[in-house]
């Protein structure tokens, strides 16, 4: 059975892209831990991030980069995390957090609950900071 995220890839479940390429796609999480906060995924399903082969490894960090540069500019926030954690959904990613204190990436504190239209706003301010 294909994982959550395979479902957003293959357009069976939407979600608020930010970015996507042949090999990769960022979208916003849906039940964030701050404002802001975008997933990156291998397209194609891999469950743990340190099998993918090390090219693959490296490209998913490089189109990372740019994603998180951009958020960094547009989001009011110290710096941008990451966090690597992989145990609720069995397809590679890396979670990009804004971060103002140290708290902002606790995977055990409550999650937000934006309306979609936050998130389509959200995602659209993020979109415009990566192409500007």
């Amino acid at each position: 059975m294909a994982s959550l995220f395979s479902r957003i890839v293959a357009g069976e479940i939407p979600c608020h892209r930010i970015a996507e390429d042949e090999h990769h796609l960022a979208f916003l999480d849906i039940m964030p831990l701050v404002e802001g906060h975008v997933l990156v995924i291998p397209k194609k399903e891999t469950d743990y991030l340190f099998d993918l082969e090390p090219e693959a490894l490296a490209s998913l960090w490089k189109f990372a980069q740019p994603i998180a540069l951009a958020m960094g500019r547009e989001l009011p926030c110290k710096r941008i995390g990451t966090a690597v954690i992989g145990l609720e959904v069995p397809h590679a990613h890396i979670h990009l957090v804004p971060l103002n204190q140290v708290g902002d990436i606790n995977f055990t504190k409550e999650k937000l609950t934006p309306s979609q239209e936050e998130l389509a706003l959200m995602a659209e301010r993020l979109r415009r900071a990566l192409n500007s």
